[in-house]
């Protein structure tokens, strides 16, 4: 007889459908919805100002959505090295 882990196969399907997810929405939903956010501020206000604040907005938005992977891994890094205690100097008033 053959020995078939179900548990292990799902949990790779998850993590796949997960990551596929995450991809999805990050690259594909948050840069679509702010350029909709763009048009309905632009079409409904018809004035320059407004607009340009919601261009400025939505960019911001989109930058920090598809750098979100960057900003991740600089947050893994500071806490693992907060963890691992540093370097060991001592930051003079950090006592």
């Amino acid at each position: 007889m053959h020995t078939v882990t179900l548990a292990a196969d799902w949990i790779t399907i998850g993590t796949g459908l997960g990551t596929d997810l995450k991809t999805l929405i990050f690259k594909v939903f948050i840069p679509v919805l702010c350029g909709i956010f763009i048009l309905v501020v632009g079409f409904k206000t018809r004035s320059p100002g407004p607009t340009l604040m919601a261009v400025l907005f939505a960019g911001v938005v989109l930058g920090l959505s598809l750098s979100i992977n960057t900003i991740g891994e600089t947050t893994s890094d500071t806490i693992n090295e907060y963890n691992n205690g540093g370097d060991g100097a001592v930051v003079q008033g950090d006592q």
